[in-house]
């Protein structure tokens, strides 16, 4: 990290100016392709989700006694 501060420094304020708008740029697209891959996936995991809750909870029935009366 120090070497981007000391390129920018000993360089052209060109270069400096160039840093700081790509690294924001690059923040916000990365940003955004992060957001569209949520929302691709979403209901995928979503439904897996379930899915697994619903095979825990069958799990978990599988120990219940219904011989013995709920107090």
């Amino acid at each position: 990290m120090q070497m981007i501060y000391a390129a920018a420094a000993s360089s052209s304020p060109a270069f400096a100016a160039l840093i700081w708008w790509l690294v924001p740029f690059f923040a916000v697209l990365g940003a955004i392709i992060y957001v569209i891959w949520i929302a691709k996936f979403k209901d995928k995991y979503a439904n897996e989700t379930n899915r697994s809750v619903t095979k825990f909870q069958s799990f978990q029935d599988t120990f219940r006694d219904d011989s013995t009366p709920n107090s």
